[in-house]
Order: C-alpha cells, then sequence, then structure tokens
C-alpha cells in the first residue's frame, strides 16, 4: 500500500502498478499519516511518499509524533532522499559547501513572526540561505520581505540561484543577484538559495568558498 499527497503519486506512477494507492490533497497531512499508520498497524506494509527527504519538511515527523499520540506502535523506517535544497545546489554548482540554513517562508504552520526572526538571524550571521516555497499566488510579500532583510545586510550583487522544479522534466534554473532577485518568476516548487559574502560566480557555476587554499 502507498499513500501519499495526489502529485506525489503520479511522480511515481511507474514504481506503484498493481498497489493500492491512498492520496488526497494539500493541507490533508494528518490524515494521510494516521491512515497510514492505522494500516500498518492491522499489518499491511505501508510507504507513506513524500517529496525530497522525508525527515526535511517531509512526513517523517510527523508520522512520529503521531504514532506516539495515538499509541500506534508499529515500526517505522525512514528512509533518506535528495531535499530540494540539495538538488537546487547541484545544478547551481556549489553554494552549500559551507554553514547554512533553510528556511520555509509559508506560514500555514509557522507564524510570520517567527519566520522573519530567524531571516534578520541567517542574514546577520552571513549564512548561506535555501528558501523554501518562497512564493504562490496568494503569498507574495513574504518573499518581498525575506528580500529586504538580506539586502539589508548583503550588497545587491550577492549571487542568488534559483531552481524551479528541482530533478524533474520541467525543471527552469535562473541565476541572478539579490538587487534582482524580485524581478524572477518564483512559485510554490522554486527553491531561492542566496549566496553569502563569499559565494562568487566561476565559470557560471554558483560557489561558496569553504576556505581552501586555491
Amino acid at each position: 500500500m502507498v499513500v501519499g499527497y495526489t502529485r506525489y503519486l503520479e511522480a511515481i506512477a511507474d514504481l506503484t502498478g498493481g498497489k493500492e494507492l491512498v492520496s488526497s490533497g494539500m493541507t490533508q497531512e494528518v490524515e494521510r499519516c494516521r491512515c497510514a499508520l492505522q494500516r500498518a498497524a492491522a499489518g499491511d506494509v505501508v510507504a507513506l511518499v513524500s517529496s525530497g527527504d522525508p525527515g526535511i519538511y517531509g512526513m517523517a515527523g510527523l508520522a512520529l509524533e503521531l504514532a506516539a499520540a495515538e499509541q500506534i506502535g508499529v515500526p517505522i523506517e525512514i528512509v533518506p532522499g535528495v531535499t530540494a535544497a540539495s538538488a537546487a545546489a547541484a545544478v547551481l554548482g556549489a553554494p552549500l559547501m559551507l554553514d547554512f540554513a533553510a528556511i520555509s517562508l509559508s506560514d500555514l504552520l509557522v507564524p510570520w513572526e517567527t519566520i522573519r526572526g530567524r531571516l534578520q538571524a541567517v542574514a546577520a550571521a552571513d549564512l548561506v540561505v535555501a528558501l523554501y516555497n518562497p512564493r504562490s499566488k496568494k503569498r507574495v510579500r513574504h518573499l518581498e520581505e525575506a528580500a529586504a532583510i538580506f539586502r539589508a545586510a548583503r550588497t545587491d550583487q550577492t549571487p542568488v540561484g534559483i531552481v524551479t522544479a528541482a530533478g524533474q522534466q520541467n525543471q527552469h534554473v535562473v541565476t541572478t543577484d539579490l538587487g534582482r532577485l524580485l524581478d524572477q518568476d518564483v512559485d510554490m516548487r522554486s527553491v531561492v538559495i542566496v549566496g553569502n559574502s563569499t559565494t562568487r560566480w566561476i565559470g557560471g557555476r554558483m560557489v561558496t568558498a569553504r576556505g581552501y587554499d586555491v
């Protein structure tokens, strides 16, 4: 049995032939997770599918929390994957070679005030940052405010890479800088990587120096 968000199951249709599929839409993560746990408790072998890595903005934490809260004592194996930040970084070059942060700009589960504080701390700490869920049709100001926070701490020439639908057939890549970030097409499928003071373009690739003497 395979349980997952509808779009994710569509993406792995070639791997699920003959399997029972349970799918649902966005914001129904708890219901999907509960279904997977209950079926596992009933004796089924269940795969709960996330995109990227299940332990990074995925379903692993929810599965562990829900199993404990509802006393569903089933073994849970977490299979690592490639998170969007890593996939985007590989396309862009090597922007995550030194300390970095990943921050989701979605405020569905985390208050924007908390996210703003994290952005300010990361900007001040000169960390490279990978921004997940940067912009949706209804949520535009979050990326605008994030860009303003980073522009207050870094130059407008700071390298920025945007990878949309990383690793998919319709993958789209934009290389730009902090000053022109808001002029680019960015949506919920995009990962925006903002460089730090040592990040630069080398032969068209985004590279953050780790400190080697070269």
